[in-house]
């Protein structure tokens, strides 16, 4: 396995264990599971923000024929 499938298996793990967390403090969960859930929700308004944003400069850029 190459570097780039382990960073990127790595990714996916936390990912996958930050949607956890989501789900586990929506029904109560522990302290810690509270704090990486609020992590994880402000990482992805970040990175939705980022998306947003870069969406709008590429159909800037572009001209309608």
């Amino acid at each position: 396995m190459g570097v780039t499938v382990l960073v990127l298996v790595g990714v996916l793990l936390l990912v996958v264990g930050g949607c956890v967390c989501v789900v586990w403090a929506a029904r109560g969960g522990p302290r810690w599971v509270r704090v990486v859930s609020s992590v994880t929700l402000g990482l992805a308004e970040v990175v939705g923000t980022l998306a947003r944003g870069s969406g709008k400069s590429r159909s800037g850029s572009s001209s309608d024929d």
